[in-house]
């Protein structure tokens, strides 16, 4: 009975050389960008199914605990920061909130820091540098016709914002979008 207790002990153990690879792993992947706890944790428990013949489900799941940990201690791995700094960049380039939301929580951010990092995201501002990018309303070169505004209408429902938005965008002048793209005073 103590050999088949001991036996299903070491199957729930990672060995030695599995906390290793796991250990490298998770700073080889930390090293090459940013990621979420949930990220790494599923890189590195796919990765060990690959790698190890006959690893147990507990074992990968001890991995990618492990490597949470690891990225944590190393200060390397940290979801608030790392929402931060998505958000603000996204917002930069013409995202909106409900898009920079539902990639950060596809990523595996925790609803509440999603939240708290969005709480000063501006979508009007988001909405002139998508405009600006696209060329739309007062950045347009020549005067659009109904489908070209049509287009310009459902480019802005697809990156998340809302059509009153998009009707303001579209009514504003070129010297209001470049005051609130620049607050030139």
């Amino acid at each position: 009975m103590d050999a088949v207790t001991s036996a299903a002990d070491e199957t729930e153990v990672p060995t030695a050389r599995m906390l290793a690879w796991a250990r490298n792993s998770a700073a080889y992947r930390l090293a090459k960008r940013m990621m979420t706890e949930r990220e790494l944790s599923d890189a590195i428990m796919r990765k060990a199914r690959q790698k190890f013949e006959g690893i147990s489900q507990a074992q990968v799941e001890a991995l990618g605990s492990f490597a949470i940990t690891f990225g944590r201690n190393m200060k390397v791995l940290d979801d608030q920061a790392y929402a931060e700094i998505r958000s603000n960049s996204a917002a930069r380039s013409g995202k909106s909130k409900r898009a920079i939301a539902r990639k950060l929580q596809e990523k595996g951010v925790d609803r509440e820091i999603v939240a708290t990092v969005l709480g000063e995201a501006d979508d009007l501002r988001a909405a002139v540098v998508l405009a600006r990018k696209r060329a739309f309303g007062p950045f347009r070169k020549t005067e659009a016709d109904e489908k070209q505004r049509t287009k310009e209408f459902a480019s802005f429902a697809r990156n998340g914002f809302g059509f009153e938005l998009g009707r303001r965008i579209m009514q504003m002048d070129l010297d209001e979008a470049e005051q609130i793209l620049y607050g030139d005073p």
